[in-house]
Formats: structure tokens, C-alpha cells, sequence
């Protein structure tokens, strides 16, 4: 098996895949929803709110918040997650990029 030559790419590209792949699996994606539609911080609530056990909610969680779509603090034994808005401007850069590609006519 080869070895990726993560240096031969730029921090920004390495930030989107990392991005993109927390954001590759169902359960990361119905949590980051979940978080997105909350006023506040959510400390307990999404272990009740979907079909997951703990452990796998947390797992989920770690992985969202290495890609910096999440902040956690931690308020007595829980931590409470939000979203992170850090990461967002690249996200949107690179979706804008996408779009204006799709605009071009090279597979007609």
C-alpha cells in the first residue's frame, strides 16, 4: 500500500478533506444538523435525538470537531457543542469555485 504524500498538497486542501471527510458519514451529518438547528449549546440532548448509542455519538463527535465543524467546552462532567464557524469560509470558497465550474460548458 503506497504512502500519501501529504506534503505535496496544500494546507487548505488538507483542511478540505478533512472537512469532507467528517462529513462523509450519515450520523455526522444528521449531528452537525441536529447542533445547527439549536439556540444554544447541546450537552446531552443528541443521544436522545438519534438512534445512536453514546459511545458511537462521541466517536461522531471527536471527528467533527478534529475537522473544525464543532467547538465543545466543558460544563461540570458534559461538554457542550456548537458549531464552529472557523472552517466555514473555505467550505464556502470552495463550493463558489464548484459553481462557477458548473457554469462552464466543457461536456456539452
Amino acid at each position: 500500500m503506497g504512502i500519501t504524500k501529504t506534503d505535496s498538497y496544500t494546507d487548505q486542501t488538507l483542511a478540505l478533506a478533512s472537512i469532507f471527510k467528517a462529513l462523509g458519514h450519515p450520523a455526522r451529518i444528521a449531528i452537525l444538523a441536529y447542533i445547527a438547528k439549536q439556540t444554544a449549546c447541546i450537552c446531552g440532548d443528541i443521544v436522545a435525538e438519534l438512534p445512536l448509542s453514546q459511545a458511537s455519538i462521541s466517536r461522531h463527535l471527536a471527528e467533527l470537531k478534529e475537522a473544525g465543524l464543532i467547538k465543545g467546552t466543558i460544563s461540570g462532567t458534559s461538554v457542550c457543542y456548537c458549531i464552529d464557524e472557523t472552517q466555514l469560509p473555505l467550505l464556502e470558497t470552495f463550493i463558489h469555485q464548484i459553481k462557477q465550474l458548473q457554469n462552464q460548458t466543457c461536456c456539452a
